[in-house]
């Protein structure tokens, strides 16, 4: 069975020209939370993004978080914000959750994201 997918880059925030993100269908967004939402360089990356036409494209917002119905989502943040620039979202925020600060993620979340891949690759 041979299997079909999509090109993919993954780049940090601090790292990319966002006037390159035009060239791009789909853009997946996503950080960990941090105080109950968005992280800072997150917060200004999505700032940047403002001056780029960005509207009818389509996204996926993520976030890393813990397990607590405490601990806010980064996820929700990014995806309102991509929708105020107009973007298409294809499939609702989801978290990854982690142990410890950093991580690691905890058992099935990478499965949980393999299978989030796949149907978004279907969306597409």
């Amino acid at each position: 069975m041979e299997k079909q997918g999509l090109k993919v880059d993954c780049i940090k925030v601090d790292k990319i020209d966002i006037h390159t993100l035009v060239e791009y269908d789909f853009l997946a967004i996503g950080g960990p939370t941090h105080g109950f939402g968005i992280s800072k360089p997150i917060k200004e990356f999505l700032q940047k993004l403002e001056q780029v036409e960005l509207k009818d494209k389509k996204a996926f917002a993520f976030d890393t978080k813990f397990s607590s119905r405490f601990a806010g989502s980064a996820g929700k943040g990014i995806e309102k914000k991509l929708k105020k620039l107009g973007m298409h979202i294809i499939k609702q925020h989801s978290s990854a959750i982690v142990k410890g600060g950093e991580g690691p993620l905890v058992a099935g979340m990478e499965e949980r994201f393999t299978q989030i891949g796949t149907e978004i690759t279907k969306l597409l």
